[in-house]
């Protein structure tokens, strides 16, 4: 474990982004890490496509929405 300096605008967006997203702002700013990664690792699969895998890694079953008739 270390100490990652960033500027003070991302440590804004950090703490902004935390409370949006209900994560403390270290685990804010691990997941923008490792979905950065992911992003670089895997340059042609879109951020939907990378969280769908990673969720099916996981075990997490998904299921997309469906449009309730109005």
């Amino acid at each position: 474990m270390g100490i990652v300096n960033i500027d003070d605008d991302l440590h804004d967006q950090l703490r902004r982004a935390s409370k949006v997203s209900c994560r403390s702002i270290n685990a804010q700013a691990a997941y923008w890490i490792k979905i950065g990664m992911l992003c670089e690792a895997n340059p042609s699969l879109g951020f939907t496509e990378i969280m769908k895998r990673e969720m099916h890694a996981a075990g997490v079953e998904t299921h997309p929405l469906t449009q309730s008739a109005a």
